[in-house]
């Protein structure tokens, strides 16, 4: 036994000697550390082994299986702090031309916050299956929340994804549990166009599973991202809300900055914008995912970057984000 560990953990160093990316990281966390890897199947064999031997290896796998979990981390951290951009000293160019996206400054920001809390960045397809959009997420085909998000369909059977929480799925049968991720990206809807709505727009997905999470764990997480995020005192109010793979489900509002909640057409003259849906997952979700829910509990939570960058910088309309004016957008450059 101590020599296989031996020789998982040896094998486990050589691939992430060799990982230069992120995603390179990610894989190889799926294939040592995952629900399908070997570890896995070596603590679920504990169970078939008699007191002793529960007793002489127990100890030992479970302290093998975090020294690889460490390890990942630790190769995570390195990639996120090495530079790997250069300059050509010959070439004469202007480093002044561009500009970063107000949307994509925001997304970074909220994706730093999130790893210095433990949170590991995934990606997902857009053009997605209904299962993962729908079905996986306990929206069946005669559910009435389909009628809620206007859905681009495509002629292959595909989607446009309409929101991040396909990364859910994803993110459980990649990894299994415990679990701690987030998801930026780009989602579709076929919404009439105006201040405060658009199309093409951008969340980031968090999900967290976990033994004993509760909702008091999800709180503390999104008061910590705002309160980074905007770097002050921002009046915030939860109300009760319905997502099909949340239960309970709450929706949080803060208090429009372009008014300072008195009322205008970005916050359509409430003085709040809806800006995170959160709840704890559905048991159902957890079942999809291959994870039990007598064992494991958890939270999700989905921000709307765009939404974010309007407040932070306040934007009074959606749709100068997506103006593609270099002239308007060069003034967000950070």
């Amino acid at each position: 036994m101590e020599e296989k560990l031996n020789k998982i953990k040896s094998d486990l160093i050589k691939e992430l000697d060799g990982a230069s990316k992120e995603a390179d990281v990610l894989n190889v966390k799926s294939n040592y550390v995952g629900k399908k890897s070997e570890i896995q199947e070596i603590l679920a064999s504990l169970k078939d082994m008699s007191v002793e031997d529960k007793r002489k290896y127990g100890s030992l796998i479970n302290n093998t299986k975090k020294e690889l979990e460490e390890l990942i981390n630790k190769k995570l951290e390195e990639l996120e702090n090495k530079v790997n951009v250069t300059f050509d000293d010959t070439l004469n160019y202007d480093v002044n031309v561009g500009s970063l996206h107000p949307v994509t400054v925001v997304a970074k920001e909220v994706t730093d916050i999130l790893k210095r809390m433990g949170f590991t960045v995934v990606s997902g397809p857009e053009m997605e299956s209904e299962y993962y959009n729908f079905e996986a997420l306990n929206i069946p085909k005669d559910h009435p929340a389909r009628d809620m998000q206007d859905t681009y369909y495509l002629d292959n059977g595909m989607l446009l994804r309409t929101q991040t929480s396909d990364n859910q799925i994803h993110a459980m049968e990649n990894y299994g549990a415990p679990l701690r991720i987030c998801a930026p990206g780009r989602t579709f809807r076929n919404e009439d166009l105006d201040a405060n709505h658009e199309n093409t727009f951008f969340q980031i997905e968090g999900m967290v599973i976990d033994k004993g999470v509760s909702i008091e764990n999800l709180m503390y997480v999104m008061q910590c991202v705002l309160s980074e995020v905007f770097k002050s005192d921002i009046k915030v109010r939860l109300r009760p809300g319905f997502f099909p793979f949340t239960e309970p489900s709450y929706e949080m509002d803060i208090s429009c900055v372009i008014c300072g909640g008195k009322g205008c057409p970005t916050c359509k003259n409430a003085g709040w914008i809806e800006l995170i849906g959160c709840g704890m997952v559905h048991p159902n979700v957890l079942r999809a995912g291959g994870i039990d829910p007598d064992i494991y509990t958890g939270f999700a939570f989905g921000i709307g970057l765009t939404r974010l960058a309007m407040m932070k910088y306040k934007i009074n309309d959606i749709r100068y984000l997506n103006s593609g004016d270099i002239r308007y957008l060069k003034q967000f450059n950070i």
